[in-house]
């Protein structure tokens, strides 16, 4: 597909363009410029974009809310003006974040959002600004994103191979969800002409403490992680604790172990 990624320094811009290999890529493309945004959609025509361009600083958006608002509201519904005009689909991806935690059990796609956290409202705009703008893109939600060297589990293995302890949050609940895996199935959706919102995650929700003893697990590493509750890391921005995700649209990715084995084989040697 003639297709153009944003944000494509990213986890998920990355496996994204390591699979369109004829796609255009591009990296920090201030898409809340309209000018901007309609420059690069004169050049590339692109039939399908894939905007993983976001603002993530989850405690940096409390006291940035413009810079956030901007990244994720303005730029966001400022795309989907561009492709609805050029005839182009829109896939843009949120964030399990959206809901407040309290269901106890994993939210689908039809239940009522509720941010608890300027970041998370940010990402809701940005999806009703693009639906709103674009009737027939499509929104995925994910949770738990991670790929490459600077995701979670590289991160827990370098810290058990340091001398540092391993403090890990044991009462947020999401589904470790592997970036490698959300390309592909956000590909075949957006093929299949996929709109509206639809939640992909891997399968299966655990603790973040019990994610860090799997990377371990998985990585041949013998090392304890101590939990933690939430309380013990004083935070600007509140976090859901039920951060789980379902979906009544498609089927659910593989299990998130599976995922992580994949994921973590060819590059540990501990």
């Amino acid at each position: 597909m003639n297709a153009l990624v944003l944000g494509a320094e990213g986890q998920l811009g990355t496996e994204l363009s390591r699979r369109l290999p004829g796609a255009a890529a591009l990296i920090g493309a201030p898409i809340d410029d309209a000018d901007v945004v309609d420059a690069i959609f004169a050049d590339r025509v692109p039939e399908v974009v894939f905007n993983c361009a976001a603002y993530n600083a989850v405690d940096g958006a409390e006291a940035e809310r413009e810079l956030a608002f901007a990244s994720n509201e303005r730029g966001p519904t400022v795309l989907a003006e561009a492709a609805r005009r050029y005839g182009a689909r829109l896939v843009h991806f949120s964030t399990n974040f959206v809901f407040d935690g309290a269901l106890d059990r994993p939210y689908v796609e039809g239940d009522e959002p509720a941010p608890l956290s300027v970041y998370a409202a940010s990402k809701l705009a940005g999806e009703r600004g693009v639906l709103a703008t674009a009737p027939d893109a499509l929104v995925i939600r994910t949770a738990a994103l991670y790929g490459g060297p600077r995701g979670f589990p590289h991160r827990i293995v370098e810290q058990a191979l340091s001398s540092r302890p391993l403090r890990v949050v044991c009462d947020q609940r999401v589904n470790p969800t592997y970036a490698r895996d959300l390309a592909d199935v956000a590909m075949k959706l957006a093929a299949a002409g996929v709109s509206g919102i639809v939640h992909a995650v891997n399968h299966g929700c655990c603790g973040w403490d019990e994610f860090a003893r799997a990377v371990l697990a998985e990585a041949g590493i013998d090392r304890g992680v101590e939990p933690v509750a939430t309380g013990a890391y004083p935070a600007a921005a509140r976090r859901p604790l039920n951060g789980c995700l379902a979906s009544n649209r498609i089927e659910p990715l593989r299990p998130w172990r599976e995922a992580l084995r994949e994921a973590l084989t060819p590059a540990v040697d501990p």
